[in-house]
């Protein structure tokens, strides 16, 4: 099961339940750790990591009380004090990883990608059932201010019948930075395909179901890059809605965000969700205090027959962004049996489409699934 079994926590089932996070990078550091200590009812009690400034930085946002491991194999030694491990390091190390701490006993939150394949995250999600552990992944941009709000106007038939769902995730990154997450080793899961596009694709079938058919198009267009930074898809759902998923570092002009074709009228949206900008600047969601929160400029707008940048269509109020929603979910989850969030499942489904994407943009085919 993706479930859980009750978790009540080290301190006599009342105190609060504490979270082993692996990894102190970019995702480690800001995303997971500050949703993480914002999240009623979790404390981080252990990160590992042996970079001394790593460990320094986690120990000025995150108190002197923080604890730190060297190797992640530390934490399956002392199971026994914790209640959740994250993994927030390479993708490479997710599925061993995932695997070491299912097999030790303890529930497990994996950032996306879970694996490199659909069929290592399915095992991954029969070992948590077989262990009766609860298994989930961090998909954030489920509680993006903009998919949450198409989710609204989905719910509320604004758009009417949806024909073609447009998502673009597109960056203006002329020179790569380096990294595993640029390295064309296939070992390292690397390139926008598995990164970004892990968000689009996610969002996509959430959105309108399953896949039943993918194309697509990846290059390497920069100098020196070694994995895919320009990436199109082409998703036909078994409900007929297409969506065209772009993930890009090269995009010299941003497109819109979201555009989303109905019967009655569409939906397009600019910018990105704020609430990365704001996670990177340090600032920190606080219970009580605006978080998520876009300004009317912003606003995306609903109308048909004309450009939404020439005037056309109404401006409709941007709903909050919430990745707070996520740890209160997973919270919830090991303490009452809540429904979790992100099953593996659902991100082995995603997992299909990708590895089908990577195959059409391979062979030049549209792939069935």
């Amino acid at each position: 099961m993706t479930g859980t079994t009750d978790r009540t926590g080290m301190n006599g089932g009342s105190g609060p339940l504490r979270v082993g996070l692996v990894g102190y990078g970019l995702a480690g550091s800001v995303f997971h750790a500050p949703l993480i200590a914002a999240t009623e009812g979790l404390v981080l009690d252990t990160v590992v990591t042996s970079n001394p400034e790593r460990q320094e930085q986690a120990r000025a946002e995150h108190g002197a009380g923080l604890r730190f491991a060297a190797r992640p194999e530390e934490l399956w030694a002392r199971a026994g004090e914790l209640d959740l491990i994250v993994l927030a390091s390479p993708n490479k190390t997710h599925v061993p990883l995932a695997t070491a701490a299912l097999e030790a006993g303890l529930p497990v939150v994996v950032d996306k990608p879970i694996a490199g394949t659909a069929a290592e995250a399915r095992t991954l999600a029969a070992l948590a059932d077989e262990k009766g552990l609860f298994l989930s992944v961090f998909q954030n941009r489920r509680w993006d201010n903009d998919f949450r709000t198409l989710q609204r106007l989905l719910a509320d038939g604004t758009l009417g019948d949806v024909w073609r769902f447009e998502s673009r995730f597109e960056r203006w990154r002329p020179r790569p930075k380096g990294g595993w997450r640029e390295s064309g080793n296939p070992e390292e899961i690397g390139g926008l395909l598995y990164d970004l596009g892990s968000h689009v694709v996610d969002q996509a079938l959430v959105l309108f179901g399953p896949a039943v058919s993918v194309y697509a198009e990846s290059d390497v267009r920069r100098a020196g890059a070694e994995a895919d930074d320009d990436t199109f898809l082409a998703i036909t759902h078994a409900n007929g809605v297409r969506s065209h998923l772009y993930v890009s570092a090269t995009t010299a002009q941003l497109g819109p965000r979201f555009r989303v074709l109905g019967s009655e009228a569409g939906y397009v949206k600019y910018g990105l969700d704020p609430q990365e900008a704001a996670l990177r600047e340090g600032e920190r969601p606080r219970a009580g205090k605006p978080w998520g929160v876009e300004p009317e400029t912003m606003w995306g707008r609903v109308g048909s027959g004309e450009s939404p940048l020439t005037g056309g269509g109404t401006p409709v109020p941007t709903v909050d962004g919430d990745y707070p929603a996520y740890y209160a979910a997973v919270a919830a989850a090991l303490r009452d049996g809540a429904p979790n969030p992100v099953p593996a499942t659902q991100a082995a489904a995603a997992l299909d489409v990708l590895e089908a994407a990577r195959r059409s943009a391979r062979d030049g085919s549209v792939v069935t699934l």
